[in-house]
């Protein structure tokens, strides 16, 4: 069933719900982001700004339609209640409870149509004794056990460049999302999907938490062959920049070494203990900081050995790979310009990812959607 064909209530905010409808609208998915007129998405404030338009907005939004709707004021649930009778998936990312008081949680709405796909996107779930707590990406890591073991035994964890946490549970929210599409098509039920970033944190941990499971033992910072207890980790070079080593097997492995000129690392490699592992990584280091990182990208990218350069965010973007998976779009404005934004991550045969528009001003779509004007085909 092409995603075309999903019509979708959206009244997420920030991050995670966004991306995971942006995700959807990008395939064809009908998407109206509703927003209170006076508390709209805090990343229409977020910089930087292109013109007047948050490019945190206008990424995260696009492709979708936007209804300002204040869900407290009089007859507002009604206007849900009738446009949940059509928009049959709904996700939302409030606490729990806070729907329901509404009028608009998912029992009133399945009463309005018994076929609705509710997705409720949360921290911690709709149950727990953490449901009703805030939190953001760092927390629900720290508490699921990820950061105990990402980061350097000298510094503790580190704060990472992308949200987890956050994303995990966008992704989690697709798949529900899809997978209740299925479920229905095959039975006509609609069902309720719980969606935690935390239990998002918790499975992204899974590796680590079977090595606990099984050998016992909690897993603490650089002390697995895969965050920077072995030479899997990263190395300076003499003008600062780093290069990513990752020739874990074998054959990669004495690639690397011959690369470097130390043949006689081999052996220690394939070989040596986890605590004795520091050692091997300080001759490492010392070969990779004889060199730039040009003068290594030029010895390494005629090699298939597991190495590669840490890019910038410039570097990443102008990379013939990235290129070449159509990795950065141009997505119209309303002015007829263009944004450059990243692209869809998906390649589709038969239903490639479209580009229409940018995110939208709060309530550009107000009075075509309450007047009825969907022009999507119901699935």
């Amino acid at each position: 069933m092409p995603p075309h064909h999903l019509k979708i209530l959206d009244f997420t905010t920030l991050l995670p719900g966004p991306f995971a409808t942006m995700f959807l609208a990008d395939l064809g998915a009908d998407v109206i982001h509703v927003e209170a007129p006076n508390r709209p998405d805090l990343t229409r404030y977020v910089p930087p700004f292109d013109g007047d338009v948050s490019s945190w907005h206008a990424l995260l939004n696009r492709n979708k339609r936007s209804l300002a709707l204040d869900l407290k004021a009089e007859g507002a649930a009604e206007i849900i209640h009738q446009l949940v009778r059509e928009y049959d998936i709904v996700i939302e990312q409030f606490r729990p409870g806070v729907m329901d008081k509404l009028g608009v949680g998912y029992e009133a709405l399945r009463a309005a149509n018994p076929r609705l796909i509710y997705c409720a996107l949360t921290g911690y779930g709709q149950t727990g004794p953490y449901k009703d707590r805030a939190g953001h990406d760092n927390n629900y890591l720290a508490l699921a056990g990820v950061m105990s073991h990402t980061g350097r035994p000298t510094t503790g964890p580190l704060p990472l460049g992308v949200q987890v946490a956050d994303l995990g549970g966008s992704y989690n929210a697709l798949v529900g999302i899809l997978a209740a599409v299925i479920h229905r098509h095959a039975t006509g039920e609609g069902q309720l999907v719980d969606v935690s970033m935390f239990d998002a944190a918790v499975m992204w941990g899974a590796t680590a938490a079977t090595d606990y499971f099984i050998g016992g033992q909690d897993p603490s910072y650089a002390s697995q062959r895969l965050n920077g207890g072995s030479f899997y980790d990263y190395y300076e070079t003499s003008d600062g920049r780093y290069l990513s080593v990752g020739s874990l097997e074998p054959k990669f492995w004495m690639g690397f070494c011959a690369a470097i000129g130390r043949p006689d690392l081999v052996n220690g490699g394939l070989s040596l203990s986890l605590e004795e592992m520091p050692i091997l990584k300080e001759e490492i280091q010392h070969e990779i900081g004889q060199k730039t990182l040009a003068e290594w990208q030029t010895i390494f990218a005629p090699l298939d050995v597991c190495v590669e350069p840490v890019l910038t965010v410039s570097e990443m973007a102008a990379h013939p790979q990235t290129i070449a998976r159509h990795m950065v779009v141009d997505v119209p404005k309303p002015d007829g310009t263009s944004q450059r934004q990243i692209g869809h991550p998906i390649k589709f045969s038969a239903t490639p990812p479209e580009y229409r528009h940018i995110g939208v001003p709060l309530g550009a779509h107000t009075a075509e959607v309450v007047g009825g004007e969907s022009g999507r085909e119901r699935e």
